[in-house]
């Protein structure tokens, strides 16, 4: 069973699920990336003023190097923007940087599913990194005592899926945020309304995907414990 593993079929969906999502939204920014808002403000500009109004001033604005690396650190409560963001006034530009103002919203608000998945970081971190090695490690020598370590391996990554499932009210709550505060702004019209969420929409499949990843392969880790019990 190491050497043949049947059960790499059961994340095969998943992974194309994964490859197309990400390929949807690297085509939807790149194109709403070249559609201009009719406000002319940038990703940092709105991102400034949505946080204003919402009474977090003392939240820091960054730009940061690197495509689409943009987030709110919540620990610092610095909410960073990557180049293609921070100084861009298109449509996607605009709904990047909302939706990460919604995050610093959220943490203002105490939002639950965020502050779940900000406690669930150090575990989910360690989980992923340990996860499979413990368990390759107690399926290989499961003959000489050592495959609780599978069921370790197990565990730790359930801490890993739990996160991703958490992840993703935050993400579509930021999103649904993000819509709100960019039309009642002004920051964006009516009529480009729909191409901004179809950036949104796009990057919150990326989140579905990989949690459709991780359940299939904790699927796969809780077949091969079973079948090294027969």
């Amino acid at each position: 069973m190491f050497f043949y593993d049947p059960t790499y079929i059961l994340i095969f969906p998943a992974l194309l699920f994964a490859m197309w999502a990400q390929a949807r939204v690297q085509r939807a920014f790149n194109s709403y990336s070249r559609v201009r808002a009719k406000s002319g403000a940038t990703g940092a500009e709105v991102a400034r003023d949505i946080l204003d109004r919402s009474g977090l001033s003392h939240v820091k604005i960054q730009q940061i190097p690197g495509m689409l690396q943009d987030h709110y650190d919540p620990r610092v409560k610095i909410l960073r923007l990557s180049p293609q963001v921070y100084g861009s006034n298109s449509l996607a530009a605009l709904g990047v940087a909302a939706h990460e103002a919604g995050h610093a919203i959220q943490h203002d608000e105490n939002y639950v599913p965020l502050a779940i998945r900000s406690s669930l970081v150090p575990v989910a971190s360690f989980g992923s990194k340990l996860a499979f090695p413990l368990f390759m490690i107690g399926l290989v020598f499961s003959e000489v005592g050592l495959s609780w370590l599978m069921t370790l391996g197990i565990w730790l990554f359930i801490a890993a899926v739990t996160f991703s499932i958490v992840t993703l009210p935050v993400e579509y709550d930021a999103s649904r945020r993000a819509l709100a505060l960019l039309a009642q702004g002004g920051y964006i019209t009516q009529d480009e309304l729909p191409k901004t969420k179809e950036v949104l929409n796009a990057a919150g499949m990326t989140y579905l995907a990989a949690t459709a990843v991780a359940l299939t392969q904790l699927l796969r880790l809780l077949i091969l414990r079973g079948n090294r019990r027969e």
